[in-house]
């Protein structure tokens, strides 16, 4: 079974929370803070594995989450940062938000980091001065976000072989790399792109075999999009035509009919350079089929050749002429990425809040807030001391004094009511 898309769910690991520890010696009276800080969280990477030629890994699993950071120790000890997970991908997979459809990563080699790992919290021993020397509070580690992707498969390849069904596509992809394709005398024997490497000359190309199209591609008919989507990336066409005009087909209806679904799903597919193979040339009648095609295409610049793929016949003039046009056009330019992944890294996106008065109550909400409460122990006097510094620091008391908070007025933090002293 061929997949080439698929919608996973990926976070990252959450920071592991700082510890509260004290010292405990013998002989050692009122030990000091010594609680550690918690490890990062493992981050999400995605690598492109060039034995992959499927998505069919993700049809079965679908849910990726790495893992935490573990927390702080005492002793000073730092908690364990949490593996990476690694998720391999076959060349050419697209990675979009599901939600948005923004894309955030082309994959065609190497890897990619998507999704951070939360930061881990700060132990207490970080928090000690010479006039707080016993904090009793330790910070959260940093909570992640998962998102929903959906990864897309668009092979990667120089050529690609278009045409209807059972026209020799898989039969001239053996002829003219080493690949190997499924092929039998009867409709969609291929059903997923097979890939071949032509070794032209001092050159290596790839070609791609791409399943055969049918009137109503463009719309999904016989699977249609899942095809179109493999020629894409290609730099060029090869139209593979069967000359014999099996099935009492004309060859250059079938021609005009494939052309009109490339121009239906995409203009620039269109518009992409092309040359054509008239196979099957061996079959009573092909010499004349061939040459009604050739006589129809001469007027737009389109060269036929003509080949007989079962036995390796014409293939050469048709792959000198694809290596020239290949010498002549720009390598194919990545999938435009949105700059997804840097508002993804933390499920924390700002550091601002908001103050709102009503009903005589002033309420304070948004990151910042909820940042200061999780490094907040409200058991603890130290904590709350360092509470309102923080307060202070991040310009919260400032902004309800312009609202105009006075002493004794209420105030809700995320939901916390204290009263406004100033």
């Amino acid at each position: 079974m061929f997949v080439d898309k698929a919608k996973i769910y990926i976070k990252a690991g959450d920071g592991g929370d700082g510890s509260v520890s004290f010292r405990k010696e013998k002989y050692v009276n009122a030990g000091g803070p010594d609680g550690g800080d918690g490890g990062d969280g493992g981050s999400v990477v995605f690598e492109v594995d060039p034995n992959l030629r499927t998505l069919m890994d993700f049809k079965f699993q679908h849910k990726y989450v790495a893992q935490n950071g573990e927390s702080g120790k005492k002793k000073n000890m730092r908690g364990k940062t949490g593996d990476d997970l690694v998720i391999k991908v076959p060349p050419g997979t697209v990675i979009k938000d599901y939600e948005t459809g923004r894309v955030a990563a082309d994959m065609r080699e190497g890897r990619r980091t998507l999704l951070s790992g939360g930061k881990g919290g700060l132990g207490n021993a970080r928090f000690a001065t010479p006039t707080r020397q016993n904090p009793r509070f330790a910070t959260q580690g940093r909570k992640t976000k998962g998102h929903s992707v959906v990864l897309e498969l668009k092979s990667i390849a120089d050529i690609g072989l278009i045409g209807f069904p059972s026209v020799g596509k898989s039969t001239l992809l053996a002829a003219c790399t080493s690949a190997r394709p499924k092929i039998a005398e009867y409709h969609f024997t291929t059903l997923s792109p097979n890939l071949g490497v032509v070794r032209w000359r001092d050159k290596s190309y790839i070609m791609a075999d791409i399943p055969g199209l049918i009137e109503g591609a463009h719309e999904g008919a016989g699977l249609g999009h899942d095809f179109l989507r493999h020629i894409e990336r290609t730099r060029m066409l090869i139209h593979v035509a069967d000359a014999s005009c099996a099935e009492g087909r004309d060859i250059i209806e079938d021609y005009e009919v494939i052309r009109r679904e490339l121009l239906s799903y995409s203009k620039e597919l269109e518009e992409r350079p092309e040359i054509v193979a008239a196979n099957k040339m061996d079959a009573p009648g092909s010499d004349e089929n061939a040459k009604r095609l050739r006589d129809y295409l001469k007027p737009r610049g389109v060269e036929v050749f003509e080949v007989c793929a079962a036995i390796g016949e014409g293939t050469e003039a048709l792959l000198e002429k694809a290596s020239e046009m290949l010498d002549r056009l720009p390598a194919p330019m990545p999938v435009a990425e949105d700059g997804v992944i840097e508002e993804w890294a933390l499920e924390k996106e700002d550091m601002g809040f908001d103050v709102v008065a009503q009903d005589g109550i002033y309420y304070v909400e948004g990151s910042v807030i909820q940042e200061i409460l999780a490094k907040t122990n409200p058991e603890d006097p130290d904590s709350m001391r360092h509470f309102q510094k923080l307060l202070n620091d991040f310009g919260v008391i400032k902004a309800l004094r312009r609202a105009g908070a006075k002493t004794g007025d209420t105030v809700s933090l995320e939901g916390l009511e204290f009263d406004f002293v100033d």
